[in-house]
């Protein structure tokens, strides 16, 4: 039993059912995260312009997805989620031991595994339907990576890292690996930091990075889907430069502070365009067509 599972183990009884690394990380972080947020704003506050990523509403709405997120996800690996991801836990097809010799790479294979649930969070539509709450506000700042929606689980995110339990590491470890990628990217949404050194810009993604995937320029729509590295983007040809101003959001805005509007508004649109009148072989391709199909 590695060290999460012991610990989750002894979780159990107080929280009435299973809890993963994931949640065990993030919420153990997250007085750091919100001291980071309160750093970040005084250090913005004295440069020009930059007040407006730090009105109360934005940020408001931005903590109460976060919150609303961690709640729901509590829940749903209370009830099912853990206990699927242990079954396939069990039927895993080898064992490779997680220790000092295993750790990076398995760490890289976890990265790989979140680029491509990244890159279809934005190329398919079912996906996009949990992934566009984070990218529907309208400035940058710390606060924004707590912009979460509540149908991750639902939607499936945990199908990405599957391949890690089938090569026996424990779904606790593989979550708690997965909250480390997500807590490095915390402090990549900032506009606090220009760039940095050159050689660290070509390995790892950067705030400069990031805010160019936080875009809705041409230039930048669906670029740099990398979480700690962006070695991937290089190699697979989704990487962007930033370039022009950034200007953030979705292409499509939804102008709301409401969390239930924000994170239902693009699966009703699903469900409408799935209730079409039309074939059926056209009505589903909206589940696995990027957002911006339409039908001929």
């Amino acid at each position: 039993m590695d060290p999460f599972q012991e610990l989750t183990a002894w979780l159990q009884p107080w929280i009435g059912g299973p809890l993963d690394g994931k949640q065990i990380v993030l919420i153990g972080l997250t007085p750091i995260f919100l001291l980071a947020v309160g750093l970040e704003w005084l250090v913005m506050r004295k440069r020009p312009g930059q007040s407006r990523n730090f009105r109360f509403q934005n940020i408001l709405t931005n903590l109460n997805l976060g919150a609303s997120y961690q709640a729901f996800e509590l829940i749903v690996h209370a009830l099912w989620l853990m206990a699927v991801m242990h079954w396939v836990y069990d039927h895993r097809i080898v064992s490779v031991p997680f220790n000092i010799w295993t750790a990076l790479p398995l760490f890289f294979l976890l990265e790989f595994c979140y680029y491509w649930f990244h890159r279809c969070s934005h190329r398919v539509r079912w996906f996009w339907c949990a992934h566009v709450v984070h990218h529907s506000g309208h400035h940058m700042s710390l606060s924004t990576a707590m912009r979460q929606s509540l149908l991750y689980s639902v939607t499936g995110y945990w199908v990405f890292f599957l391949p890690l339990m089938w090569i026996g590491l424990s779904p606790e470890l593989t979550m708690a690996l997965y909250a480390l990628d997500l807590a490095y990217q915390f402090f990549v949404h900032t506009e606090s930091v220009r760039r940095m050194p050159a050689w660290f810009e070509y390995v790892f993604v950067t705030p400069s990075h990031h805010r160019v995937h936080h875009g809705r320029n041409p230039a930048y729509i669906d670029k740099n889907y990398g979480g700690v590295l962006i070695l991937f983007d290089r190699w697979f040809g989704t990487f962007a430069e930033e370039v022009e101003p950034v200007d953030y959001g979705i292409v499509h805005q939804v102008d709301s502070h409401n969390i239930l509007t924000l994170n239902f508004s693009e699966i009703r649109a699903l469900g409408r365009d799935l209730l079409r009148p039309g074939p059926w072989a056209l009505r589903l391709k909206h589940l696995w067509a990027p957002p911006e199909w339409k039908r001929p």
